[in-house]
């Protein structure tokens, strides 16, 4: 899909502030420091479209990008990271349930994991929350340029027995070498009516 003109719309923490309308909502997952932001950048073709950051945890709100009015990519904030304070994960936490419990146009879900790593247990957790939603998903097995090419296949293999995923589709992902982009695309196409 070639992006034309994306945009980032609104940061929003409640349902008043979702954007109207009834466009698809493809929603990232993922622990803080996943790269999630650069997942958007990379698919839009845009440097800054989402801001990235070194320091983990930078994303509190829920933020919408329109894909040239035809769905939006739905970031939401990074869970696992540990210099939040505890009222902080827990209003995140309240908010993003908030989300994916009344989020009517959500089309498909993005977990986002760290190929390089085991999944941790909040991983495991969001995991086991997208499959109660019974709503479409992907797993996305980011930072694969961050071992070797020869290595890529195995690391997807390892982190699909280690969920047991036998019928939801599993990619590596980098935003780094672009070769993963069009599969990522095909899959959401697939899941969203593009016109």
């Amino acid at each position: 899909m070639i992006v034309k003109n994306p945009k980032f719309e609104i940061s929003a923490t409640s349902q008043k502030q979702y954007p109207k309308g009834d466009l698809p909502e493809v929603v990232l997952v993922g622990k803080s420091n996943v790269g999630k932001s650069s997942f958007v950048n990379t698919m839009t073709g845009r440097k800054s479209l989402a801001r990235t950051s070194n320091t983990p945890g930078k994303t509190r709100q829920i933020n919408f990008y329109n894909i040239d009015n035809k769905f939006y990519f739905v970031d939401l904030p990074g869970y696992g990271f540990s210099k939040m304070s505890k009222e902080e994960k827990v209003y995140s936490g309240n908010y993003i349930e908030d989300y994916l419990r009344s989020g009517q146009n959500i089309s498909l879900i993005i977990l986002l994991l760290d190929i390089r790593h085991k999944p941790t247990e909040d991983d495991e957790l969001m995991y086991k929350y997208i499959l109660k939603t019974n709503l479409p998903f992907i797993v996305l097995t980011n930072k694969a340029d961050k071992i070797a090419v020869t290595k890529v296949d195995e690391e997807v293999k390892r982190i699909k027995e280690h969920f047991g995923i036998s019928y939801s589709t599993i990619l590596p992902f980098s935003s780094e070498r672009k070769i993963y982009i069009d599969n990522v695309w095909k899959e959401i196409e697939s899941k969203i009516n593009l016109e």
